[in-house]
């Protein structure tokens, strides 16, 4: 047996050996690698969040029982000026919207970005869609798109407000039947929702 096949069979006992670690996060660089093609750097400004219903700030009265998931995945493109978008849910059924928010954790805020059926403003899937799993939306958006109290102002600003942890992604579902809130796919006021935290420089 060379020495090479020695040394590489020692290292896999050892490894075999050492105390196991802990799961990773779901979201991290080479999902954004993998995930965009082009110019976009694979450890740039890369943004992102998992999702699950018990970030959600449910009205009064209402248990959000969900066991749907989701993953937003956000990369800003070299010039600082478009920011592509992936949003993938699993596990989640009758989703008419979903949108960017501000606010930090714990508090619900007003939207300031439009992800899904599209980046356009007030525009909503038909109710009661059915099941989801996998790919919800993917497109890009720039400052234009921005509405609410990020309208008029610059990338900057939501890169800022990505950094302050004062922007969340939120999955709106609804059947479509009143009343609303009566469980997982009749969450109008979203089923999942997540922090947006910054992955890179």
């Amino acid at each position: 047996m060379s020495r090479f096949v020695m040394v590489a069979a020692a290292t896999l006992v050892v490894a075999g050996c050492a105390e196991q670690a802990p799961p990773t996060s779901p979201m991290s660089i080479p999902i954004y690698a993998d995930g965009f093609s082009g110019s976009h750097k694979a450890n740039g400004s890369n943004f992102g969040t998992p999702m699950s219903g018990d970030e959600e700030v449910m009205p009064a009265g209402v248990v959000n029982t969900s066991n749907a998931r989701g993953n937003a995945i956000f990369q800003l493109s070299d010039d600082g000026e478009t920011v592509t978008y992936k949003l993938i849910a699993s596990n989640i059924e009758n989703v008419f919207m979903a949108h960017i928010h501000r606010a930090p954790a714990g508090s619900n805020g007003g939207i300031v970005v439009w992800l899904y059926p599209s980046t356009a403003p007030n525009v909503q899937a038909p109710l009661g869609g059915g099941r989801t799993d996998g790919i919800l939306a993917e497109g890009t958006f720039t400052r234009a798109n921005f509405v609410g109290a990020l309208a008029g102002q610059s990338m900057e600003q939501f890169i800022a407000d990505v950094k302050a942890g004062n922007l969340y992604v939120n999955v709106h579902t609804n059947d479509g039947v009143a009343p609303t809130n009566t469980g997982p796919g009749d969450y109008p006021g979203g089923e999942v929702r997540g922090q947006i935290e910054h992955r890179g420089h």
